[in-house]
């Protein structure tokens, strides 16, 4: 079976993006990256996605974005709770990591030319997404040209780096629905940008909202289990 790298946060998009590249044919090598993130708890499940989803490997790369900073994933900026769709979808807000994806598929690069893989997935989508300029397919296209450039493999012509995003145009509801026909547990994902203590989902950042307006659309039960402030329903 051909070998692809798989970017894992733990998140609904990733999981499916996995579940995607598996029902696809591919071995699947899953990376997780521990950038510093407020949301770290997303790591944990992403540990527990990886071993149900059955990954050849899984691995998560350790660096401190924190020592940046520039969003408020990664410094002591607050999240954004609450907004209206309309202001979600204007502008690039301050969860938005400086060069992220940049970063993360540079690592996943690395990983497929340890590991023999050709094949790149990330759950990048330009849909139900809070502006950020590295989710778009523009970015993604020029990403895979760099990666045939600036790579070893690529330069021997011993195969072609491709970089898949599946999810790039689908809704939220699309992606759950796929999710659920591909036997994805939504219940071990966490979206959350601002859990609580107990690794409970706040319910009001931008994540949160769009996540339990996807299952609303989609006509799926929302398994995500919420602190007692994230109860409140999704505008």
């Amino acid at each position: 079976m051909p070998r692809a790298v798989v970017l894992l946060s733990g998140g609904l998009d990733s999981t499916t993006t996995f579940a995607v590249a598996k029902g696809e044919g591919f071995d699947v090598f899953a990376l997780s990256v521990d950038y510093g993130q407020r949301h770290r708890v997303e790591l944990d499940r992403a540990v527990t996605i990886a071993k149900t989803l059955r990954a050849v490997d899984h691995r998560t790369v350790r660096l401190d974005l924190r020592a940046i900073g520039g969003s408020a994933l990664t410094a002591d900026v607050a999240v954004p709770k609450d907004r209206s769709a309309d202001d979600m979808g204007r502008g690039v807000p301050v969860t938005y990591v400086p060069a992220r994806n940049t970063i993360l598929l540079g690592l996943a690069l690395g990983y497929a030319e340890v590991v023999g893989a050709f094949d790149v997935f990330i759950g990048a989508n330009i849909l139900d997404y809070s502006g950020y300029p590295d989710c778009r397919p523009e970015f993604l296209e020029a990403f895979e040209r760099l990666a045939n450039l600036a790579t070893k493999a690529g330069v021997e012509g011993r195969g072609r780096f491709r970089v898949h995003a599946p999810l790039l145009k689908m809704t939220k509801a699309e992606i759950i629905r796929e999710g659920v026909r591909l036997g994805v547990d939504y219940a071990q994902t966490l979206s959350c940008y601002d859990p609580d203590p107990e690794g409970r989902a706040c319910g009001h950042c931008d994540s949160c909202q769009l996540r339990r307006k996807g299952f609303t659309e989609a006509g799926v039960a929302d398994p995500t289990v919420y602190g007692e402030s994230g109860i409140s329903p999704c505008p």
